[in-house]
């Protein structure tokens, strides 16, 4: 059994102290030792998006880091996005336009098209399509989905213009 290393992150705004193994991604981490289990494994190689996550505001595959390379970092899930009780601008977006497809591919997609428009909230469809396209659906449905999140892009910037007074 390999040696136990300290991780400390920030998960959706809690600090958060482990024990893991080394080999540990922070994929694996989430959903097994924080129980997010919002954030999906789809392929495990980087390629579907399914396990897209925001470390240091930046989008970024679960599946492709490791739990020790997060070390202390600020990482938000699907769940630092809203919850049920209230629910965030991309997620009220999606569900509004019917977006949420098998809901699979959606954590990732959320939390990609979260990381886009905190980062350009004046991105225009072209450029939300050229982000998304890394994150793949099986339901074919891009059409609700590019839909919610131009929906959605009002509120950031509506945040980012408060954020600035």
């Amino acid at each position: 059994m390999a040696s136990l290393i300290a991780v400390h992150i920030r998960v959706n705004g809690s600090d958060v102290s482990m024990m893991v193994e080394p080999r540990m991604t922070l994929a694996d981490t989430l959903r097994n030792e924080l129980r997010l289990t919002g954030t999906h494994l789809g392929c495990e190689h980087g390629a579907c998006g399914a396990c897209t996550v925001i470390v240091d505001g930046a989008a970024v595959r679960a599946c492709l880091m490791l739990a020790a390379q997060a070390e202390g970092s600020d990482v938000m899930t699907v769940e630092g996005l809203g919850g049920i009780a209230q629910l965030g601008p991309l997620q009220r977006a999606f569900r509004k336009n019917h977006a949420l497809q098998c809901g699979f591919c959606t954590p990732g997609i959320l939390t990609t098209a979260h990381a886009l428009l905190m980062e350009e909230p004046d991105a225009d469809e072209d450029r939300i399509r050229e982000v998304i396209s890394g994150n793949l659906c099986r339901c074919t449905g891009y059409l609700p989905i590019i839909a919610a999140i131009l929906e959605a892009r009002e509120a950031y910037r509506d945040q980012q213009r408060e954020a600035a007074q």
